[in-house]
């Protein structure tokens, strides 16, 4: 009952967020002058929250755009409740230049474990969905991380974060070492669906800084379940609440990027 209803809801907000989008180009600045946000991100959001607490009164949200305009410097996670982590709009930048890469994130935690994660691209109507225990899937079709064995045969992806023009060393120096290493690279713009595309093999392996919660609550969720592995850059398992940083992939290349990735 919980996955249907968060892929009914997320496939309901995907399809808000296509309907929204030519009259939905302008966006404001929400903490830099890179760190986008559109009316489209708030309205995605309140559908969302307004299905949660109807359905389930009880329980918790933690919620993107909730969570920036409280400014608050903590998750407030209790370990007893169960809380709903979303991203209505993860791809924000290119949702505003009618860049077709984009989703809708929503998963359920209880304190720091994803029971459940659903990532929605309604432009290729791709619904990436998990249960934990149960697996990933694709539009009902089982996933699995690739069989890649070699770094240099593997295609990664990453993201830079919003504060790259105040700390442009940031991720700069991985890039160039994955480059010198990796077969190829590539920048998308969304993290959640770049996870949900390693666990359906499409890429290899993926790292990132600079990370929320509902960035990659979903998606590292759907990489597990796919036979993937997270972590944090030192190797130590991933946790979606204290960790900013991910390295993600399958045994053999996340092994292989662990011994790359730089550590600052």
């Amino acid at each position: 009952m919980l996955l249907k209803f968060a892929i009914k809801t997320a496939r309901q907000a995907g399809q808000l967020l296509n309907s929204l989008q030519p009259s939905f180009r302008q966006s404001r600045i929400k903490s830099t002058e890179l760190d986008l946000v559109t009316k489209a991100d708030g309205l995605s959001e309140k559908l969302i929250v307004s299905s949660i607490t109807r359905k389930f009164p009880g329980h918790k949200i933690l919620a993107e755009e909730q969570y920036c305009k409280s400014k608050s410097s903590g998750y407030c996670v209790d370990p007893s409740d169960f809380t709903w982590v979303i991203d209505p709009l993860d791809g924000t930048t290119n949702y505003s230049h009618q860049f077709p890469f984009y989703c809708v994130s929503i998963a359920l935690v209880k304190g720091d474990k994803t029971l459940l994660g659903v990532v929605y691209n309604p432009n290729l109507d791709e619904m990436f969905y998990a249960s934990i225990g149960h697996g990933a899937y694709l539009n009902g079709k089982r996933l699995n991380v690739s069989r890649v064995r070699a770094l240099g045969q593997g295609m990664l992806c990453t993201g830079f974060p919003y504060i790259i023009r105040q700390h442009p060393g940031d991720n700069f120096r991985n890039f160039q070492r994955f480059c010198l290493t990796a077969q190829a690279i590539r920048r998308a713009g969304s993290a959640a669906l770049d996870l949900c595309y390693l666990a359906a093999g499409r890429f290899d392996g993926f790292w990132e800084r600079e990370l929320k919660p509902w960035d990659t609550a979903a998606g590292a969720l759907i990489v597990r379940q796919a036979g993937g592995i997270t972590t944090d850059f030192k190797g130590n398992e991933y946790n979606l609440f204290r960790d900013k940083e991910i390295l993600a992939g399958n045994k053999h290349i996340h092994q292989q990027m662990l011994k790359v990735i730089t550590r600052c």
